[in-house]
């Protein structure tokens, strides 16, 4: 039987003012805390809700710890009273002081990240990797009763199988424990292997999507082509996504964009917020320039045969 996804709703998180959430993986890194708030006050003042982040943001940068970008986040709303006008979503398993989803890992994760955030609950807590080593009854309990604390309102699932995620239901449904909602994916025009049977299973359990790299690392903001220099972390990651495709998957965004007046990056947004499942896509931006293309994909509407072409040329 399938369940229900509703196109706006993550359980009981509302997005129908707002289908794109904000990725908060610059923060506290490429994007300094000033950078940073002026994202934000843009996002919200330009009608965002989501603001997506993880505990292990960002690590892998020099002089970083872990818990930057969650400590930006919880400053910024504290310091503009926004707490409440905001959806915050947070990922556990990654943090080098907090690894895996053993029970106490997690219920020690949630909370530290709490006091990052400055905030009494976690709007959308995600198990952010599977973790082979600890039980997943006992994983699946963790959050379930973080939700029992009122520390948690929802929770998610970010790259785990479609196998793991139908037996992390069995687990809910035979314990009482509660669901998850939401599923974060890779996904995205150049990216379309979700398609299969991970998509099965969020249409099976009713997992509403959160598609993580909705700009490929930045490809589908048309900022990559022959003979461009782009300055960027991901610039060489980015970059692999030119070849012949990719040149067909720019044409059409060219035209679209074109067609509709707005940026490319509007453009593939708009095609991904418009497939089976998704919910919102993710993208981030380190400064107030690269947030506009992303607060016009939130209300773009392609039409059919503008979504068919984009959707032929990445095939």
């Amino acid at each position: 039987m399938t369940a229900e996804i509703t196109a706006t709703a993550l359980g009981s998180l509302d997005l129908s003012r707002a289908s794109l959430a904000l990725g908060g993986n610059v923060f506290g890194w490429t994007a300094g805390r000033d950078a940073s708030y002026a994202i934000l006050d843009a996002f919200v003042g330009g009608g965002g809700v989501m603001i997506d982040t993880a505990d292990v943001y960002s690590a892998w940068a020099e002089g970083n710890r872990g818990g930057e970008s969650e400590t930006v986040i919880g400053e910024w709303a504290a310091s503009r009273g926004r707490r409440d006008d905001v959806i915050v979503a947070t990922k556990a398993s990654q943090h080098p002081e907090y690894p895996g989803l053993s029970a106490d890992t997690v219920a020690a994760a949630a909370r530290a990240s709490l006091a990052r955030l400055q905030t009494d609950r976690i709007d959308l807590y995600y198990a952010h990797f599977d973790d082979a080593a600890t039980p997943l009854e006992e994983t699946a309990a963790a959050f379930s009763r973080l939700v029992d604390e009122g520390l948690v309102r929802e929770i998610g699932i970010s790259n785990y199988s479609a196998d793991r995620i139908d037996e992390w239901f069995s687990i809910a449904d035979r314990e009482g424990l509660h669901r998850p909602v939401a599923l974060q994916p890779h996904y995205n025009l150049m990216e379309r292997g979700f398609e299969g049977e991970l998509r099965a299973a969020a249409e099976r359990h009713g997992l509403g999507v959160l598609p993580y790299w909705a700009l490929a690392k930045g490809f589908l903001t048309g900022k990559y082509r022959d003979g461009a220099t782009v300055d960027s972390q991901r610039a060489a990651q980015a970059g692999e996504y030119l070849d012949d495709r990719g040149r067909r998957v720019l044409a059409a965004l060219d035209a679209a964009a074109e067609a509709n007046d707005v940026p490319v990056a509007a453009v593939a947004l708009a095609w991904l917020r418009d497939q089976p499942t998704v919910v919102a896509p993710i993208a981030s931006a380190r400064t107030l320039e690269q947030l506009e293309p992303l607060l016009a994909g939130m209300t773009l509407e392609l039409t059919a045969e503008e979504l068919a072409t984009l959707t032929k040329a990445s095939a």
